[in-house]
Formats: structure tokens, C-alpha cells, sequence
């Protein structure tokens, strides 16, 4: 059984989390700068067995995609293209950022560490995997 990875695209950074080989918990692994995500995609890839990739993507709560998806559609085209026989998911991940940054706070992390944007993104992350692990283990029922 391979990895289950999960990516929350931005402009600038991607966020990564990653379960264990087991697909049973969601942890925060990276985060890279948006211009690295395919080296570093091919570099994990090359190391560690990956079943899947679930990639974030908001919307709004109209339920109409949001403006972000205009930049990532392309990063998931390209995926599809580089990566063909690889399980691509989308999930939607609306709140996030915001549920990431309280789970940061209830977690005790200091205003500055808060803050930091790259540790947003990669708990973001591990927010999208997580909901996706439990998604899936409810249709499993």
C-alpha cells in the first residue's frame, strides 16, 4: 500500500502532507515554493511509493469554484500529463486556511510562528488530507 499525498496550491508556496504507508494518519510534510513543486514531486515520487495525490480546490459558498482555480486547473493538467497512471483527487477545501490557522492556535503555537504563511499552507495540507482519509473511511461504512 503507497503513500497518500496532498498538495494545497498557491501562487507562491504548495503545501504538503503525506499519510503513512498505512493511509491511516494525515501528517504535515514541506512546503515548497510553487516554482520547485515538480522537482520536488519527482524527487518524493522517485523515494517513496504514492498511491494517490489529493489536490485542495476552493470554492465558494455558492459552490462555484474560486478565483485560485485559474491557477491551479493548469498545475493539475500538467499533473494529469506528467503523472498519468497516478490517482488524481480534488477535494474541495473551503476554510482551510482559516481551520488551519485556529488548529494552530489551539495548538499553542506563538503568534509569530502563526504567522509564518509556509506553515499554514503545509497544515492546510494535512487539513485536506485528513478530510479526504475520513471521506473515504464513511464510504466505507
Amino acid at each position: 500500500m503507497g503513500r497518500i499525498l496532498s498538495i494545497d496550491y498557491g501562487r507562491k508556496r504548495v503545501g504538503i502532507a503525506v499519510t503513512d504507508p498505512s493511509q491511516i494518519i494525515a501528517n504535515r510534510l514541506t512546503t515548497v515554493a510553487t516554482h520547485t513543486i515538480w522537482d520536488f514531486l519527482k524527487e518524493y515520487f522517485e523515494k517513496e511509493q504514492v498511491e494517490a495525490v489529493v489536490v485542495g480546490y476552493p470554492k465558494q459558498m455558492n459552490n462555484q469554484a474560486s478565483e485560485a482555480v485559474r491557477y491551479i486547473n493548469p498545475f493539475l493538467k500538467k499533473f494529469q500529463q506528467i503523472y498519468p497512471e497516478m490517482k488524481l483527487e480534488i477535494l474541495d477545501e473551503r476554510f482551510t486556511s482559516k481551520i488551519a490557522f485556529q488548529t494552530m492556535i489551539d495548538g499553542g503555537l506563538k503568534k509569530k510562528k502563526r504567522q509564518d504563511k509556509a506553515m499554514v499552507d503545509a497544515v492546510s495540507a494535512t487539513i485536506i488530507l485528513q478530510s479526504y482519509l475520513e471521506q473515504r473511511r464513511n464510504l466505507m461504512k
